[in-house]
């Protein structure tokens, strides 16, 4: 009951600031939080970043190990991705294996990385139908402050553009960059009171009517979407959302990963 009465307290109060057209941590309603990224910050990964998008905290890191390619794939490598809600992070995370959110959220990270073909995965070829090299993508939250989503998407790919892929001589595969040929990048955006919010604070995502999660490509073009909540949106909702993600995933390249180039 008091957890009720206080959900109840933070809703009123959090929308009650919207309607006189101001957010909790005193940002514009489309500013983002500081963000920062770090790279080659695990020793024993091929690839590792570490982001911050204000007190939200992701760490990623990328190992590779050889396998047997999939039959509908034989001169395909293969990409793997997974995340760790460390309780430590949240009172709301559980020890033990992953849960729905961190299965959705990681399939979401994986979906932009994928379809947006952001590897090229034939280079990961090593012998055609025996052996290529895969990509695990390993997320960890290490403090949630709200839109850990977009915190893993921007840490994934920047820890992916300073991956290098190391020889087999024994094969003939000569060590190289990881095979990058695109940048996508994540950008959510909240509904509450049909207010659109950028970069959510964690109490904004608890009380929003619905949320939307937007991935967009280096062009611009959408390589994947989420919808959470009940809230239905409307056509023109959804497409201000979607040139707003755009707008901010341009941003976000630019100033977070363009020094790290296509290496691919």
């Amino acid at each position: 009951m008091v957890s009720e009465v206080i959900s109840a307290l933070k809703r009123d109060y959090i929308h009650n600031l919207i309607v006189e057209g101001k957010r909790s941590d005193g940002r514009g309603f489309q500013e983002m939080r500081d963000i920062s990224v770090q790279t080659h910050v695990i020793d024993k990964a091929e690839g590792s970043a570490y982001v911050k998008y204000g007190e939200t905290k992701v760490l990623v890191g990328i190992k590779l190990q050889k396998g047997t390619p999939f039959p509908d794939s034989p001169n395909l490598g293969i990409i793997m991705t997974g995340m760790e809600m460390n309780p430590l992070a949240s009172p709301d995370f559980e020890a033990g294996p992953p849960k729905e959110d961190s299965i959705e959220m990681s399939r979401i990270v994986d979906r932009g990385i994928r379809e947006s073909h952001s590897i090229d995965l034939e280079k990961l070829c090593i012998r055609e139908k025996e052996l290529v090299w895969m990509v695990f993508v390993d997320i960890s939250v290490i403090n949630d402050a709200g839109n850990i989503i977009d915190a893993s998407s921007l840490a994934a790919i920047a820890a992916l553009m300073t991956t290098t892929i190391p020889a087999d001589e024994e094969n003939g595969f000569e060590s190289i960059p990881m095979p990058m040929q695109n940048i996508p990048v994540g950008v959510t955006v909240l509904s509450i009171d049909n207010t659109l919010i950028l970069d959510p604070t964690l109490d904004e995502e608890i009380v929003c009517d619905t949320k939307l999660t937007i991935i967009t490509e280096n062009e611009g073009a959408l390589s994947g979407m989420q919808k959470s909540g009940a809230e239905p949106l409307l056509p023109e909702t959804v497409m201000e959302m979607v040139n707003l993600a755009r707008e901010k995933g341009a941003e976000l390249r630019e100033r977070y990963l363009s020094h790290l180039s296509i290496r691919g």
